[in-house]
């Protein structure tokens, strides 16, 4: 269940993962020692194997995966402006999330202490056909957990494409698809168009269940989708904050 029942704005998303952060890590003595916190963008490779499709918007190359390694505990965050970082966890609450390479180093190193202390789990991209595995996973899931009204089929709104989800959903429930990628705009997959954000208030008004990357907490548009309208966050970057906050998250096959 959310916690909240209105939408939020992302500086009072991040002010209250802030606030839990840093509540955790001084409980288990964590802010005053000299902690490496360490990040970097993933090959293509390294971040989803070799899997048979090759339409994932990762090996396009326009985003990488950020990973934090924090003792040895790992966290990642999906994003466009990636680079190293070298740190502590006290320097990190300090940082102001004006843009996305500050936002992808604080939500990586939250995934990466909360799996450290055990309280999050999947925090690494599946790989090679595991995503096929998750897609099916998540058809299950959907319609065990989300019937939909009667007479007609559960309405999904896709935010961010992930092409496995896409292909598999699109047989069984009606979809709408939101993307940023200039290059999907307008293009059909799945018998689904793609539309850009400006359609995006329609198209969440329009559905029963929004299926929203879990790259909305380091993009800063979370906040958009958590209202009334069932939600289902996916992926690896939305880890730790899904699990602080009180999010639904759905990411099988992540370890």
């Amino acid at each position: 269940m959310n916690e909240w029942k209105e939408g939020k704005n992302m500086t009072d998303i991040y002010d209250e993962l802030k606030i839990k952060a840093r509540a955790l890590w001084q409980e288990h003595g964590l802010l005053d020692e000299p902690i490496q916190v360490t990040a970097r963008a993933l090959s293509t490779h390294e971040a989803i194997g070799n899997p048979e499709a090759d339409d994932y918007p990762i090996q396009k190359g326009k985003e990488k995966l950020m990973q934090a390694d924090f003792k040895g505990a790992l966290g990642q965050a999906f994003t466009d402006h990636y680079a190293d970082f070298n740190g502590t966890l006290g320097e990190i609450l300090e940082m102001t999330l004006h843009n996305n390479y500050r936002r992808s180093i604080f939500v990586a190193a939250f995934n990466a202490v909360y799996c450290y202390l055990g309280l999050v789990g999947g925090t690494i991209h599946c790989k090679d056909e595991e995503p096929v595995v998750c897609a099916n996973k998540l058809l299950a899931y959907i319609q065990e957990n989300h019937p939909g009204p009667e007479r007609r089929r559960l309405r999904i709104t896709q935010i961010g494409l992930q092409p496995r989800m896409t292909e598999k959903l699109s047989s069984f429930f009606d979809m709408r698809l939101i993307d940023l990628d200039p290059e999907n705009i307008g293009q059909t997959k799945y018998d689904v168009k793609i539309e850009g954000p400006q359609a995006t208030d329609d198209a969440v008004s329009w559905c029963d269940l929004l299926l929203v990357t879990g790259s909305t907490i380091v993009n800063g548009t979370a906040g958009r989708f958590i209202g009334d309208t069932p939600v289902i966050f996916y992926g690896t970057s939305i880890a730790g904050p899904a699990k602080a906050l009180g999010l639904t998250r759905f990411c099988s096959e992540s370890r």
